[in-house]
């Protein structure tokens, strides 16, 4: 099929052919472009929460704002049931105490219970929650793996009550001080079971205070 150009002219075809080339080229270039920014810049979901928790400063929602110190609890809560469950359900295997299997199956099947509280929560906020436990807690959790007996009873112990002491000091804070309604009735369903947990933990009568400051 010939092509004519607006003075009556013949187009060229090899002219056309040059112009889809360089059409290519240039859609080539752009596709290419936004896959290397995705490269680039990975999404804002950390795998341990160490260096993202959803935002920085304060925000407004329409719960009233949501500052630093509400986004680290709800993160905290979320990464201390990643490891805590799991030290329960492995507790019923290793514990030498009946007393301290029995406590491992509580504390496990109410952190999986506070999991799906805390995830609601973060979702409604829009906060970015992390996906496996912090460094600090996988190392704890290898610790606890090699050992069984009454041994691993006293170290399953000290490890818990230490790391529920942390959370309950900053839940405490929280709410006395958030003005974000739905962080501040969190806050006080996550004391109930972290309290409730100590109490699990200090029954043992394995509990080293001193280690605890």
């Amino acid at each position: 099929m010939r092509m004519w150009d607006r003075g009556g002219r013949r187009r060229s075809g090899r002219r056309l052919g040059r112009r889809g080339e360089l059409l290519f080229l240039a859609g080539t270039l752009v596709a290419s472009g936004a896959a290397l920014l995705v490269v680039l810049s990975p999404p804002r979901t950390p795998a341990d929460g160490g260096t993202l928790t959803g935002g920085s400063g304060t925000v407004q929602t329409r719960w009233g704002p949501l500052t630093e110190q509400d986004r680290e609890l709800i993160t905290k809560v979320r990464q201390a049931g990643l490891w805590e469950a799991p030290s329960g359900q492995q507790a019923q295997q290793r514990a030498a105490s009946p007393r301290v299997k029995e406590i491992g199956a509580n504390i496990a099947t109410e952190h999986l219970a506070l999991d799906e509280d805390v995830r609601r929560v973060a979702a409604q906020l829009d906060v970015v929650l992390p996906s496996e436990p912090s460094r600090e807690q996988q190392q704890w959790m290898n610790e606890l793996s090699q050992l069984s007996g009454a041994a691993y009873d006293r170290h399953f112990v000290f490890r818990l009550r230490a790391a529920h002491g942390k959370v309950f000091a900053l839940i405490a804070a929280v709410r006395a001080n958030t003005a974000n309604d739905v962080v501040r009735d969190f806050s006080v369903r996550a004391n109930a079971a972290v309290l409730r947990h100590m109490s699990y933990l200090e029954s043992t009568g394995l509990v080293d205070y001193s280690t605890l400051s």
